[in-house]
């Protein structure tokens, strides 16, 4: 039994060698939730747990030639990677200089807003909309959906056909471009 599953784990990994998808997504689903429980377990942070998780698998689909079967098993090697990059993760973010004088969650919020705002939100609105416009056309597409039309994380990923970590990890980085880029002219 524990030898077909070993054998089961090394075929998915030649599959994967072999870019198949598929293949990528039952790896996913087999031990996405292992992974990402172990990225929480050292980040104790939703998120940053969730982006770690999306670079684990995307570190196997482009390099799964990392893992070496004789060396131990594919649970343990993901499980380290995970704690390993969970933890390089923690030491970045202690070096990073807190120099943003505006969250994501504000960026989000002022997205978002429709209510009556008066000049200076205005201004604001006006200017983020603008940063926006300068975003990748696929990171520009998500918040457009998530934030002007309202749909959910789930909902995007069926509309446009992605999986739901890549909708995920795109709204991510496109809201951490308008954030920098909101630093840039706040300067």
């Amino acid at each position: 039994m524990a030898k077909t599953l070993e054998s089961d784990r090394i075929e998915l990994i030649r599959r994967i060698r072999q870019q198949d998808q598929q293949a990528l997504t039952e790896l996913y689903e087999a031990y996405g939730q292992l992974v990402y429980n172990m990225a929480m377990h050292v980040l104790r942070n939703e998120t940053a747990a969730e982006e770690v998780t999306q670079d684990i698998f995307l570190q196997v689909w482009r390099k799964p030639e990392s893992w070496d079967p004789e060396k131990g098993k594919l649970t343990s090697w993901l499980l380290a990677s995970t704690r390993y990059r969970a933890i390089d993760r923690l030491r970045s973010e202690e070096r990073r200089p807190m120099r943003q004088s505006v969250s994501i969650d504000d960026l989000a919020h002022l997205l978002s807003s429709r209510e009556t705002v008066g000049d200076s939100q205005h201004d604001t609105r006006r200017m983020l909309r603008q940063i926006l416009k300068e975003l990748p056309a696929e990171q520009r597409q998500v918040i457009n959906l998530a934030f002007f039309r309202g749909l959910t994380h789930s909902e995007i990923a069926e509309q446009l056909d992605l999986p739901l970590g890549t909708v995920k990890g795109r709204i991510r980085l496109g809201l951490e471009k308008l954030k920098e880029a909101w630093f840039m002219h706040d300067q």
